[in-house]
């Protein structure tokens, strides 16, 4: 066969065995999770001004404290995290998505969701597999011009912050991803 009409074929592959890999495992959820979500969220406090303010005045709060993303081609994402209720733990969950396209390389990142209203808490926990874009929206909040996040100014049901080591990141999305409880 022609090496030409192979190699799609490998490439497709090898992103599904990636994206399988980490659903595997995913009953690993636990203890370890937990305690990077906590760091994750320490991080965050500590480099966005306001965040803790507004972290208290949410109802749930979902964190994923590292989503790989990778793709060569066909690309796709995932993290595991943890939902706490007030600061007290309420299940695990995934995030996953897979895109086609123009795409080389990988990233780490870490994603900070926040339910403000007990309707978006409500909707988000009788999905089963609440798909970003579909089942609900999630605003992406960026750093103002003070460096700071306005609390006030915050209105929407659910929120969202996308960062990595370096602080938050822009012009990102959570569009097309999939979040799914993966334990108790």
């Amino acid at each position: 066969m022609h090496l030409r009409l192979i190699a799609p074929k490998i490439l497709v592959l090898a992103a599904l065995l990636a994206l399988a890999w980490p659903a595997a495992r995913s009953q690993a959820a636990g203890p370890e999770t937990s305690q990077a979500v906590n760091a994750t969220l320490n991080q965050f406090f500590n480099q966005v001004p306001y965040s803790r303010e507004l972290a208290n005045r949410a109802l749930a709060v979902l964190v994923f404290p590292t989503v790989v993303k990778a793709g060569f081609g066909i690309g796709g994402e995932y993290g595991e995290g943890e939902l706490q209720l007030r600061g007290r733990h309420a299940g695990y969950y995934n995030i996953a998505s897979a895109s086609i396209g123009f795409q080389f390389g990988a990233q780490a990142r870490s994603v900070i969701i926040m339910f403000m209203t007990p309707g978006a808490l409500a909707q988000f926990q009788s999905t089963d597999g609440f798909k970003v874009g579909i089942d609900g929206s999630i605003a992406i909040i960026t750093i103002g011009a003070g460096g700071a996040i306005d609390t006030n100014s915050v209105t929407k049901p659910v929120i969202g912050f996308i960062f990595d080591q370096k602080g938050l990141m822009y012009n990102l999305t959570l569009e097309g991803s999939k979040i799914s409880r993966i334990g108790p």
